[in-house]
């Protein structure tokens, strides 16, 4: 894909996926995303589904081959088509087609990666900025958004992101999904032990508004242990290998050749 080395160079790093609570709840605090994903999804007793199946698409769309990108598409679509309840038959109407809602997942994607990234690497160049900003419409245009939905640029993204998330509203849907996503028992042990810091980070990248919705005490004493941690990765992180810090996407490929 033409003009997407910038966003090939920073979008398989593994430390984005330190936001993938954070771009969920932001995701499922719009009601009607957090409605059909309460009703179609069992992060219970199926929690890392919904990880898996993001950035398997993700990776594919920046990473993959044309044939990765069909395949993965198409399975999205495929787990996309019974996400559907009419406005008449139920408080909250939504279509996982709706471009919409698809331009609203893309969109907290985006601003989570931006976010961890210059968290741990600093502020990208203006030219950078912009450059990653334009390639990641393709999380939209991939499926069924029209390119003209994606603002057309950083500044109109911004005001209008802003404004979405002042319309959000944490439904009993999202606090119930939040809840399971970030407390679930059936999951690895080496995910039950790492779901502290999971819980710690997301709430540190929150908005403080849907912070407190969603239920998250933050204190000065929790900032000062996020900075801690922000500060060890920021130290460390950078000098590991890039084999190393890009490994996800060679194994959600593999996932999906496979």
């Amino acid at each position: 894909m033409a003009g997407v080395s910038i966003l090939r160079d920073i979008g398989g790093d593994a430390v984005l996926i330190a936001g993938g609570g954070r771009a969920i709840l932001l995701q499922i605090a719009n009601p009607a995303v957090g409605a059909g994903v309460a009703a179609h999804s069992d992060f219970t007793s199926r929690p890392l589904d919904r990880l898996h199946g993001t950035l398997a698409f993700c990776y594919a769309q920046v990473y993959g081959t044309d044939s990765d990108r069909k395949t993965v598409n198409r399975r999205v679509n495929a787990a996309h088509g019974p996400v559907t309840q009419a406005p008449s038959a139920g408080p909250t109407g939504y279509s996982a087609f709706d471009p919409a809602l698809q331009l609203w997942v893309a969109a907290t994607l985006y601003d989570t990666a931006v976010q961890v990234h210059e968290l741990v690497f600093g502020p990208l160049s203006d030219e950078a900025a912009d450059e990653v900003y334009r390639e990641y419409a393709i999380l939209g245009t991939a499926l069924q958004m029209p390119a003209e939905f994606w603002p057309k640029d950083r500044a109109a993204f911004r005001s209008w992101f802003d404004a979405e998330l002042d319309r959000l509203e944490v439904s009993p849907d999202a606090l119930a999904v939040s809840r399971q996503l970030l407390a679930v028992r059936a999951a690895p042990l080496w995910l039950r032990a790492g779901l502290p810091a999971v819980r710690l980070v997301t709430a540190a990248l929150l908005p403080p508004r849907l912070r407190a919705e969603f239920g998250f005490r933050w204190s000065p004493r929790q900032q000062r242990r996020f900075d801690r941690l922000l500060g060890i990765v920021r130290a460390l992180w950078p000098a590991v290998p890039r084999g190393i810090r890009s490994l996800p996407v060679r194994y959600y490929l593999h996932r999906v050749r496979a």
